[in-house]
């Protein structure tokens, strides 16, 4: 009977010590992850976010100093995640831009979906390390975005690219999801209150 006693007390041990392994493993990812997005300037937006308003990135005015000797391309890219029932598109598909100087692109949402309904737009920049760099002073991804039945508006993006920028980026892409939201426009409409 001592045997089996030793056994299982060595068992629950080893699970004991696995557990805790686990668990010290679970918290370790953390900063695992923040070392790997750093090393390949993927995924954290979050880390991006606080370079951008830390000292990774000098700040920038609108009208402030440019480096005038290089371009860089902005490309705008859309996508719907539900067929048919939205036109959303950039006006111009890209632009060449120089770095300090504030620029503004045009996009064209069409309500097809045949009744009243608020859209939002969700905005993504590639690469991922672009993003401290790419700052939108005005844009309609920053609220929700009320249309009536067949609507169709312009809707404008105002952004700067930050001199800071890294050399070996050239380009980058500003890119929109069109999300119909159609459970908002009681919350959003004054009238219907």
């Amino acid at each position: 009977m001592s045997d089996l006693r030793r056994e299982n007390r060595s068992l629950t041990l080893k699970l004991a010590g696995f557990a805790a392994g686990a668990f010290a493993f679970g918290f370790a990812l953390v900063p695992l992850y923040d070392v790997l997005c750093e090393v390949t300037g993927y995924g954290n937006q979050k880390l991006l976010l606080e370079r951008r308003d830390g000292a990774g990135a000098a700040p920038v005015a609108a009208t402030g100093a440019s480096a005038e000797d290089r371009t860089i391309t902005v490309e705008f890219v859309t996508e719907l995640p539900s067929v048919g029932s939205w036109d959303f598109r950039p006006v111009v598909r890209s632009m060449q831009v120089t770095p300090g100087r504030l620029y503004e692109a045009d996009f064209v949402a069409h309500n097809l979906t045949g009744r009243d309904t608020v859209a939002q737009a969700i905005p993504n920049v590639a690469p991922g390390t672009a993003t401290a760099y790419f700052r939108k002073t005005e844009c309609f991804c920053f609220t929700p975005q009320k249309f009536a039945r067949d609507e169709q508006r312009s809707m404008p993006v105002r952004f700067v690219v930050d001199p800071a920028l890294p050399k070996h980026l050239d380009r980058i892409t500003l890119s929109y999801v069109f999300y119909d939201d159609s459970t908002r426009v009681g919350a959003l409409d004054p009238s219907a209150r």
